[in-house]
């Protein structure tokens, strides 16, 4: 890797670390003697549009929050070769990952850092922000420009990372599986499951037990035993926050720091969250999270290419594609468009087969006005993948989403999700998918139905689907 010399004003010194999506320099800005982590998204990523719309994401939440407590972003930028990068506040006191690798902490000082931990993470959830990837390599530590009056700490604790955070809103359960193994909650591997605070809490009892556990308590398998000089009340606290069931957690971070305050002796550390009382009881229902990170709807809308046939059926009553495998029984006064599924290939190495049905096939993918729906199939992707988790590649941004509902038709049950108010101007967009019997495939559809029709349309568009 060549580092380059410039970016923006700063100039780049040194590598600081680089992951699956993006590499982070350390940039000097000479007029103002001023030191600044650089994130740039990685070139391998640079063309994926839901990469890069999850990287801008996480820049839009780091401005937002502007708290001591999370990685502060001062800027966001452009390269030449059109990657973004965010300019950020310097963890020169490196993670807690590094820390760890040199030996355990002692008790005292273990403590105190959980409590700060969970302080960084009570600001997202009071921001209604899910981080979902607690790790000590996502704790970083960053000098005071002075030591603190009151004799506090000299070290600011950061929760940085926020790459796969997610926005909570009263929407779908549908989220993509995303996390860390050691430190991610069991539902996590479910696309289905809530995922709310308490996936959070989670990973504060298992980042406690990476701090404060005895040898080999750090397995998810094995009982809480703590070590020496750490209160014996906090096994229970860490054995609730990592409860397999999210009901029998903690509901937030803030209510996990007053229960670990209370087991070592009933005093805040001087990192109190903003609030130490216990929230609502309310919070246990927080509402399902959406995904909207990824690609714009518009960006989203499948493409069925004109390489296999492209030619435009007229007739009546039902639409086949090109390959035989596909048939759709058209609405009245709809046409199809015969093609192949863009970027979609089949174990053969041949284009899964794609129709798009509409009133004006050919304008539907760039007209929000016009009502139309994509069919795709595709042996590959159900190799891979089930309907639910393939729905979670594709979640559109900017939308909000009802609750995940199934819809049995024609044989197939169908995961279905419904979204509406989408910045790209289409007033409802539903994403089906299901598996086709047989061996057939995974079959999926976009539709977006007529205005002022229900979800009777929907599945009586998905009832007239027939694969082979």
């Amino acid at each position: 890797m060549i580092p380059p010399v410039q970016i923006g004003s700063y100039r780049i010194e040194r590598l600081l670390g680089t992951g699956s999506f993006a590499t982070v320099w350390l940039g000097y800005e000479p007029s103002l003697g001023a030191r600044v982590a650089i994130k740039v998204l990685a070139d391998n990523w640079s063309h994926d549009l839901r990469v890069r719309e999850r990287f801008l994401d996480e820049a839009r939440l780091l401005w937002r929050l502007d708290h001591e407590r999370i990685v502060r972003v001062y800027s966001l930028g452009e390269l030449d070769d059109g990657r973004p990068y965010l300019v950020m506040a310097w963890a020169d006191g490196g993670s807690l990952r590094d820390r760890l690798a040199a030996g355990p902490l002692p008790a005292g000082p273990g403590l105190r850092l959980l409590r700060e931990i969970a302080a960084g993470v009570a600001v997202l959830h009071d921001h209604g922000i899910v981080h979902r990837d607690l790790t000590p390599g996502n704790v970083l530590f960053r000098s005071r420009p002075a030591a603190p009056a009151s004799g506090g700490p000299a070290e600011q604790v950061m929760i940085a990372d926020l790459g796969l955070a997610k926005t909570l809103a009263a929407a779908s359960g549908l989220t993509a599986r995303a996390g860390t193994p050691g430190y991610m909650a069991p539902e996590q591997d479910d696309p289905l499951a809530v995922v709310d605070t308490r996936t959070d809490v989670y990973g504060l009892g298992r980042l406690g037990i990476r701090l404060l556990g005895a040898s080999g308590a750090e397995r998810s398998d094995a009982p809480v035993g703590l070590r020496e000089g750490v209160p014996p009340r906090v096994a229970d606290v860490l054995l609730t926050a990592t409860a397999h069931r999210p009901a029998d957690r903690y509901p937030d971070a803030t209510t996990f720091a007053a229960a670990l305050d209370r087991a070592t002796g009933g005093r805040p550390s001087t990192a109190a969250p903003r609030s130490a009382k216990l929230r609502p009881t309310g919070i246990r229902r927080l509402s399902r999270l959406v995904v909207a990170v990824v690609m714009t709807a518009a960006a989203l809308a499948p493409v069925a290419s004109d390489s296999v046939g492209g030619r435009t059926q007229t007739s009546p009553g039902t639409a086949t594609d090109p390959t035989g495998r596909i048939t759709v029984v058209l609405p009245e006064g709809w046409r199809a468009k015969r093609g192949t599924w863009d970027r979609q290939r089949e174990p053969d190495g041949r284009p899964a087969p794609a129709l798009v049905v509409s009133p004006a096939p050919d304008q539907w993918a760039s007209d929000p006005a016009v009502p139309g729906a994509f069919v795709g199939l595709s042996r590959s992707v159900a190799a891979r993948t089930t309907p639910a988790a393939f729905l979670t590649e594709r979640l559109p941004t900017g939308c909000t989403a009802a609750p995940v509902r199934t819809s049995r038709q024609a044989g197939i049950d169908w995961v279905v999700v419904q979204y509406t108010s989408c910045r790209s101007g289409r007033a409802v967009i539903v994403e089906a998918a299901g598996l086709a019997p047989r061996g057939a495939g995974l079959v999926y559809v976009e539709i977006t139905p007529p205005a002022g029709s229900g979800s009777g349309f929907v599945d009586a568009l998905l009832a007239g689907v027939a694969v082979r």
